[in-house]
Order: structure tokens, then C-alpha cells, then sequence
């Protein structure tokens, strides 16, 4: 029979109380919202070609500003502030398991140029491909930011758009502009 050392024992103890903490910490939000990791692949195209986020997920939020906090220069840059670790658990959420490098984008639902939150209720990760994907909701974001900085479009009426339905917004924010 192996004699094992006291100290590989305890060694050993210390390891799987962190690998029990990891995955317990990889399971809880920052809200402190348990969820599991859902085993199906992120959300497919819909009818008409486009990739949404799970509403259940991913409904939508934004942080208690005005007009005056997103327009002024270089609000967004301020408020950015999504970890690797956050990252994670969003692709994880939505069950994307392998990726390279410009497949996905972690993104802000409600985007952060019209006061959207950086919590993960407004994160998801969209795709590139099928287009439209996140380069196109890049321009909605520059579009509705200006809108509202213009005076043309209430604040709150783009957040509930966006989050309603982002491609919805898109066509009429930019293509049909």
C-alpha cells in the first residue's frame, strides 16, 4: 500500500476546496444571482437572418443618467468596464465555448453611448457572422447617441428600442435614414 505524506494530504485538501470555490464563483453574478450555464449554443439566427440575445438573459439595462452624462465627451470610455472574467461568464451563460478571435463580441445590449449598463442583464456575446451582426450594431450605437445628443430622439425612447429590439431599431435608425 502507498504511504502518503501528511503534507500531500493537506496539499491535496487545499485543491479541492478552491476547485469547489471556483466553480462556485464562476456560478454566481456579481448580483449574487446563482445560474447555471445553459448547454445549448447561443441563440440561432431568427426568420429573417438575425441574431437576438435571450430576453431571459440578456433583457436589457441601463444606469440612472441624463442627456447632459452621455454626451459629454468620452462619457462611454468613463463607464466601460467589462473584466475578462465578466467576458466569461457571459459566453458562458450563453453556452459559447469555442470562439476566435473576431467570431464574437461581448456586447452591451442597451449600448453604453445611450447610458446602458455594464451589469450582465445588458451584456451578450453577438456574433460577427450572420451580418448583421456586432459591426452593424455599432453603427446603431453612434446613430442613436447622436440622435439623442441632437435633441431628435428621447433618451429613454432609444434604451427601450434597443433593448426591445435591437435590429428593429437598426433598420430604422440607419438603414432607412
Amino acid at each position: 500500500m502507498l504511504k502518503r505524506a501528511p503534507w500531500s494530504l493537506a496539499l491535496a485538501a487545499v485543491f479541492a476546496v478552491l476547485a469547489v470555490s471556483v466553480v462556485a464563483l464562476a456560478l454566481t453574478s456579481p448580483h449574487g444571482d446563482s445560474f447555471s450555464a445553459p448547454a445549448a449554443a447561443p441563440p440561432p439566427a431568427t426568420a429573417d437572418g438575425v441574431v437576438r440575445p435571450n430576453p431571459r438573459l440578456t433583457p436589457g439595462d441601463v444606469l440612472p443618467v441624463a442627456v447632459a452624462d452621455v454626451c459629454a465627451a468620452g462619457y462611454s470610455r468613463a463607464v466601460r468596464d467589462v473584466s475578462a472574467s465578466t467576458k466569461d461568464q457571459v459566453y458562458a451563460r450563453y453556452g459559447v465555448r469555442r470562439r476566435a478571435p473576431g467570431d464574437y463580441e461581448v456586447d452591451h445590449l442597451v449600448p453604453l453611448a445611450i447610458g446602458g449598463s455594464n451589469d450582465l442583464r445588458n451584456l451578450w456575446p453577438q456574433p460577427a457572422e450572420p451580418r448583421p451582426g456586432y459591426r452593424e450594431k455599432d453603427r446603431l450605437e453612434g446613430a442613436l447617441h447622436d440622435l439623442v445628443c441632437n435633441g431628435e430622439l428621447d433618451l429613454a425612447r432609444a434604451q427601450e428600442e434597443v433593448a426591445a429590439d435591437w435590429y428593429a431599431a437598426y433598420r430604422r435608425y440607419v438603414v432607412d435614414r
